[in-house]
């Protein structure tokens, strides 16, 4: 079969070759996005006279055409033709007649493609930046339902001082917000026009790189077209703000899975994100949450996959960019769907208050608040904090908590203490009076989740579409 390229070739690939160095498995996802830089660019080609108006306005009627055809998924594309690009100018022509091999007038495949990659992200940074908002929403509706509700904090996995679980929920909140901006940060790289780069080095037709820019709604163009060709950049910046996301998503399902499991029983997850054994009957398994924390290993692996790829390139294409778009596409596949099914994971989430405050009694997390108790009554902390150690200690060999000392054997310990020591070290109240900024304390919380709203909704904007 005649390649579009072939003029100056002899002999054609084998086919097992023509597979090997094809694209359009994968690439065939960039279809409408192709059609759009195509739009434009035959627009410029009429607008600035290097085609007649008629011409162009064959084109862009075939072009409608193809499109309408992708969207319902009528398209047949064939690896003889390598790439989305090739395809697509080879169903133009079959479509419209030669008339459509001036579609590629002033342009290359090399500033075609990095011209689709922009309009993909753009779009599923906008989608990702959405979806982000929604899953802060889900999280601000659980958190109101659970001010009060008090879990165990830990560090080191040991229970360390009791806070309210809405502000557990809320870090998380803060978490995707600068995971967020990000996103919408990079649309500074992703939103700029490669469009006439051409192959390396412009062209000589006397096109308007601004107009395509303008038609595509970029606001702006690469000023140099060995750097519009080549800038693979604004992709690794994406990767990169994926796999911080899905650090953070990852942390969220490692918390889920322990707090579902028999040993903590803090929440329970809905049936639709679970999934019982074919051996054992009575389990339930985090099967989403799991799934979530094992994908972002591929993420990852998508953003050290392109690095290592981009690394020994020397200006300006290469062949091993074609390596850009599997890693790119799957990535977005992945937060997306992480996205989605997090947001339904929490707001059906099953929060088991009573077993969350009984861990609050039955350890010692309330320790710091009876040293912090000693402090405020003049007892230097690192003294008050020896002291308290010692009374840990106590209790654990009588394999009893704090709460369970007599008054006498604290007095013993210290004269400071009186019979308000109680009060201060139940867990209630050793969170409501956490009351700094920032805090777990149940003011400022309600506090939190008042700025949070107040963020989300400021934050809200049209994205380029």
């Amino acid at each position: 079969m005649k390649k579009l390229w072939g003029g100056r070739f002899q002999k054609t690939p084998e086919k097992w070759v023509d597979e090997f160095g094809a694209s359009i498995s994968f690439d065939k996802e960039l279809v409408l996005e192709d059609i759009q830089g195509s739009l434009a660019h035959v627009s410029m080609l009429g607008q600035c006279g290097i085609i007649e108006p008629i011409e162009a306005q064959q084109i862009k009627e075939g072009l409608q055409t193809l499109k309408e055809k992708a969207e319902n998924d009528d398209l047949v594309f064939s690896v003889d033709y390598e790439d989305i690009h090739l395809n697509l100018e080879k169903l133009l022509i079959d479509e419209i007649g030669p008339v459509g091999g001036k579609l590629h007038t002033a342009r290359s495949r090399n500033d075609q493609v990095a011209a689709d990659m922009h309009l993909y992200l753009r779009n599923h940074v906008n989608e990702i930046s959405q979806l982000i908002s929604a899953f802060q929403q889900t999280l601000i509706n659980k958190a109101k339902d659970n001010v009060e509700t008090i879990l165990p904090g830990y560090t080191h996995l040991q229970r360390a001082q009791p806070i309210s679980f809405a502000h557990h929920l809320l870090a998380y909140f803060w978490m995707l917000e600068r995971d967020k901006q990000r996103f919408e940060e990079s649309l500074k790289r992703v939103n700029i026009s490669p469009l006439g780069c051409g192959a390396l080095a412009g062209t000589t037709f006397p096109i308007d790189r601004h107009l395509t820019a303008e038609l595509l709604e970029f606001d702006g163009i690469y000023e140099n077209s060995l750097d519009g060709v080549s800038d693979r950049d604004f992709i690794v910046e994406f990767l990169s703000n994926s796999s911080l996301l899905m650090m953070h998503l990852s942390r969220f399902c490692e918390e889920l899975i322990l707090w579902c499991s028999q040993e903590f029983q803090f929440v329970e997850l809905d049936d639709t994100y679970a999934t019982g054994s074919s051996m054992m009957p009575q389990k339930k398994n985090p099967d989403m949450a799991e799934l979530i924390r094992g994908k972002t290993g591929r993420v990852y692996g998508n953003l050290f996959s392109l690095l290592t790829t981009l690394k020994g390139l020397p200006l300006a294409y290469n062949k091993d960019m074609q390596e850009d778009k599997e890693g790119m596409f799957d990535t977005v596949r992945t937060v997306e769907g992480s996205l989605q099914i997090f947001i339904g994971m929490i707001e059906t989430l099953k929060v088991k208050e009573d077993n969350m405050k009984k861990a609050t009694t039955e350890d010692f997390s309330n320790a710091t608040e009876l040293a912090d108790y000693l402090a405020k009554k003049g007892m230097p902390f690192r003294e008050a904090h020896e002291v308290v150690g010692k009374l840990v200690f106590t209790c654990i060999q009588k394999d009893i908590y704090l709460k369970d000392l007599s008054l006498a054997e604290y007095q013993a310990a210290s004269s400071l203490f009186t019979s308000d020591l109680f009060e201060a070290i139940d867990p209630y109240t050793a969170v409501a009076k956490r009351i700094s900024d920032g805090g777990t304390g149940f003011t400022k919380v309600k506090e939190a989740i008042e700025k949070a709203e107040k963020t989300l909704i400021k934050n809200i904007q049209v994205l380029p579409s």
